[in-house]
């Protein structure tokens, strides 16, 4: 091993006399650039003395800077001439460079002449054992690349404790206590550097071609023979040897590519610190060779401050090293196995490879957590002046890189993050163009998300902000707000600048302007709310009323049959009708008709039931992978849907979550209007129709039916009249109209001075909330969002609709009942021209039906029939009072407990219930309750 021989010629220099000084340059190769050492060199080896020869290379070991005796001196030059010869062996193998030096030869020969003269007195030693000590010539190899292209690429030296027993050093116990000092002195320089000393090795449990023990730090250990006092000095200073070792294996490791840049940055800064410790050591090797009065207590005063340096930088990688899993730590054996899962599954969602030597799985720490570990052992350690200015110096070094990503961020809306240690994760697979089928709000609110585990403590409160900021100018940029080519200057660098909470708070108040600003002025996001008042709740509804009557053949259909293209010519025509508001309107070549084959309750049923979304899931829309079965009895009027195209940026507010809102709200409004429609035209064939306008002469108990069927269907108009009245003027327009004055305040913050506001009151994402909470509360307030309500609710529309439908069928048993009806003579009750009309309608029915009257029906049959139609009505009053009332016990109830805005709608529907015998009842209940 050179560095054996090295310390060797060291400890000779610390022990002999004044004659060793001169042999320095000799006997060491590092020190043979000094030209003047090579001068006293040649100078002392010509000198008369005849031990001249021999001083430069004898190993003595006495008081460092004390004269002996000469008799002394010969006595340990006589005792060292074996070792002598030995050593010289070793120089020859080694081929240092001093051997091809000119003064060197002539101690070589006199060298030679002492080996002959030393084999006479000695016949004993065998000389063919120089032979096998050949094989033994350890040679340095170049490692193969890794990520880290600062990592040294060295092979390991070969252990000192494999070397040929020829080569092993003097004992301990045999020198002076001067002479240990010295060797001792000399191996700590290199031992300090992490080479293996004559006397301090490396531990037996230590592999330094393992990478966990390299890590660790190797563990030292000294010869036998020390003595005590030195012993534990030189102990002490060891563990800054382990530190040093451990230190440079972890910037090997963790300036890998996979560790990311804020590891990187981490190791640059140690390696810089590193490289002030081997400053460190050259200077004390310095004093080690010129100065006789350096010795182990001035050693290690000089190392005591970089000691202490050195075990705060390894108390740092050790912890950094644990949570990468590098290390063993008895705290984390019993860890779930599940977490070792979870991370798999995180690393394979993000596109990260495992690491070849981390097959556990577990989640690298990088960016957020590496500054998070550094300030935590910073807050920790804030009481010692050299260990905070330190440690600030890591974070600062640390911090550079993810600053410049966050200043990336905030003032770009751009993610430079190709090790994925940023607090934003980016989902690039998630792109707007998905926006028009996209019924999650995935792109606004997945694309973009926080992660969670990776926030530096800085950032913990300002991690919304930071989130929204980049959002926001992400958006405008799409849109070409943002000059991406703009260098961003005067930006802090670091966490600990003051202007840090300023550059934060500046860029996300910048970027909600920025974006408000595009979504108010450039894309008339309030003329776009407007419009889609004007299409979907029906304000004003007279051009849909005309629209419904030219398609009514058309829905009238069933949904299959339903010629689509037909009806959005047909709406295109009905926008364009001058004299009307939405003919003014400039988006309505955005509006669409289609239909859906999903009724309204099923829709809205399927949400309502839906208990709760695992985290991560979303809520998909019907497609046909996960189809709902359709309505076969749905017709054009109950299927008929409406949308509406959105362009970008504005598909941000209007989404297609929001669209579908919208479309639930219209089309629980048209079927509003589709029934009141219905019962209106029963009400015109009640009024008109000579059937029921007749007067019975041959039974009063017709006419009393009548009176009930009239007076049903006036309950069900009234029902329905005031049930789209209350969703309309007492839900729809004042919630309405609150969004507007939102929308009107934050557009009179835009006009007014910027001085006067210091941040922005509403931001983009309130601005989205806003519009979301008016739909959901419109959708509450009208019972869409209640599945008890919406069941009784449905009930209720069922009974109505089939009421108008079956008029025709009543209209015919009334004619069969009625006997002046059913016969041939004209009733004294009807007037000629009745009479005749009357014939005339009876004449098609029959052509169409048959004949299906009998001319001799008994009194018997006319009263069955009247008895029939008179159960047929009760049913129908029963069935329509008894879900009324159910509906209205509910609404006090939800009106109590959730909505009061039900109160009125309440007390609206109470007088379509009351004089029925539920009302009757109802009250009975109240008075004996009071």
């Amino acid at each position: 091993m050179s560095s054996g021989i090295r310390t060797s010629t060291y400890a000779e220099k610390r022990s002999t006399n004044g004659a060793t000084t001169a042999d320095k340059g000799t006997s060491r190769p590092r020190m043979t650039g000094q030209d003047s050492f090579r001068e006293k060199t040649d100078a002392r080896r010509h000198a008369p003395s005849p031990q001249s020869g021999t001083s430069g290379t004898s190993h003595k070991r006495s008081a460092s800077g004390n004269f002996r005796p000469a008799s002394r001196a010969v006595e340990e030059r006589r005792t060292e001439r074996v070792q002598v010869t030995t050593k010289e062996t070793l120089v020859t193998r080694t081929r240092s460079p001093e051997r091809r030096s000119a003064p060197s030869e002539k101690p070589r020969a006199a060298d030679g002449a002492k080996q002959r003269a030393a084999a006479d007195p000695r016949p004993r030693e065998p000389r063919p054992e120089a032979p096998p000590q050949a094989p033994w010539e350890p040679e340095a190899t170049l490692l193969p690349h890794t990520s880290a292209p600062l990592a040294s690429r060295i092979s390991v030296p070969p252990l000192a404790s494999t070397a040929p027993a020829a080569l092993q050093p003097k004992p301990l116990h045999e020198l002076s206590l001067a002479a240990q000092e010295a060797v001792i002195l000399e191996d700590l320089l290199f031992v300090f550097m992490g080479f293996e000393g004559q006397y301090i090795r490396f531990a037996k449990g230590y592999n330094p071609r393992e990478e966990r023990d390299r890590l660790s730090g190797p563990e030292w250990r000294i010869l036998p023979g020390l003595d005590p006092s030195l012993y534990d000095l030189t102990q002490s200073m060891l563990r800054m040897a382990t530190h040093y070792s451990a230190l440079q294996a972890f910037v090997d490791v963790q300036s890998r590519e996979e560790f990311g840049s804020v590891n990187h940055a981490l190791c640059a800064s140690i390696r810089n610190f590193l490289q002030e410790y081997l400053v460190m050591i050259a200077q004390l090797e310095t004093q080690f060779l010129s100065n006789d009065s350096f010795t182990l207590h001035v050693l290690n005063i000089h190392v005591l401050p970089t000691s202490q340096m050195m075990l705060q930088l390894y108390a740092v990688a050790r912890e950094l090293l644990k949570k990468n899993a590098l290390l063993d730590d008895e705290t984390d054996e019993s860890s779930d196995s599940g977490d070792d899962y979870d991370h798999i599954l995180e690393q394979l969602r993000e596109n990260n490879n495992l690491m070849p030597g981390n097959m556990t799985g577990k989640k690298i720490s990088k960016g957020g957590v590496v500054i998070g570990l550094v300030t935590k052992r910073l807050e920790l350690m804030s009481g010692d002046p050299a260990a905070r200015a330190l440690l600030t110096t890591l974070l600062r070094d640390a911090s550079r890189p993810y600053m410049v990503m966050l200043n990336e961020w905030l003032h770009h809306g751009g993610i430079n993050d190709p090790h994925s240690e940023f607090l934003i994760k980016e989902q690039k697979s998630i792109r707007r163009e998905r926006l028009e089928e996209d019924y999650t709000d995935e792109y606004w609110e997945r694309r973009y998300t926080i992660r969670d585990h990776d926030i530096p403590p800085q950032l913990e409160t300002l991690k919304e902000k930071v989130l929204l900021a980049g959002k926001y100018l992400n958006v405008v940029r799409e849109c070409g707000g943002v000059d991406v080519s703009k260098e961003v200057k005067d930006v802090p660098v670091s966490f600990d600048d003051n202007r840090f909470l300023d550059n934060v708070n500046n860029a996300y108040a910048h970027a909600n302007e920025s974006l408000m600003q595009l979504l108010l002025t450039s894309h008339a996001l309030p003329a776009r709310l407007r419009s889609l008042k004007h299409y979907f709740f029906l304000d004003p509804s007279d051009y849909f009323s005309y629209f419904l009557e030219l398609g009514s053949s058309e829905l009238r259909k069933p949904v299959k049959s339903v010629n689509t293209g037909k009806l959005q010519s047909l709406l295109d025509l009905v926008l364009r009708q001058p004299g009307t508001i939405v003919s003014l309107d400039p988006f309505k070549e955005d509006v669409k008709v289609e239909m859906n084959e999903i009724t309204l309750l099923k829709s809205l049923q399927r949400v309502v039931n839906i208990t709760g979304i695992d985290q991560g899931e979303t809520l998909q829309p019907v497609t046909a992978n996960n189809p709902v079965e359709s309505d076969k009895n749905a017709i054009g009027f109950t299927s008929l849907q409406l949308d509406y195209a959105v362009p970008f940026p504005v598909s941000l507010v209007v989404s297609r979550k929001t669209v579908w809102r919208y479309q639930a709200l219209f089309r629980y409004l048209l079927s509003l209007h589709y029934l009141e429609s219905q019962l209106s035209t029963t009400w015109q064939t009640h009024t008109r129709g000579v059937i029921w306008v007749h007067r019975s002469s041959a039974s009063s108990r017709l006419e009393i039916w009548k009176r009930r069927v009239w007076t049903l269907r006036a309950r069900m108009l009234v029902f329905v009249q005031q049930l789209l009245y209350f969703c309309t003027a007492e839900v729809i327009e004042p919630n309405w109209q609150a969004l507007m004055a939102k929308l009107k305040q934050q557009e009179d913050e835009k006009d007014g001075p910027a001085s006067d506001v210091k941040g922005p009151s509403r931001t983009v994402d309130e601005l989205m909330k806003d519009h979301v909470d008016f739909l959901d509360t419109c959708l509450k307030e009208c019972m869409l969002t209640n599945s008890k309500l919406l069941r009784i609710h449905s009930k209720l529309m069922q009974t109505c609709t089939i009421f108008a439908t079956y008029t025709n069928w009543l209209s015919r048993e009334l004619e069969k009942a009625d006997p002046d009806l059913s016969g041939t003579v004209k009733p004294s009750t009807m007037t000629d021209e009745q009479w005749r009309h009357y014939q005339a309608i009876k004449g098609a029915q029959k052509g169409q039906h048959g004949d299906s009257t009998s001319s001799s029906r008994d009194d018997k049959d006319e009263s069955a029939r009247i008895a029939e139609l008179f159960d047929v009505i009760r049913k129908w009053e029963n069935n329509f009072s008894r879900h009324l009332q159910i509906l209205l016990d509910a609404l006090n109830h939800y009106a109590a407990t959730e909505t009061v805005v039900l109160l009125s709608l309440c007390a609206r529907l109470s007088t379509a219930n009351q004089g029925t015998e539920y009302a009757g009842l109802r009250q009975e209940e109240d008075a004996s309750a009071a």
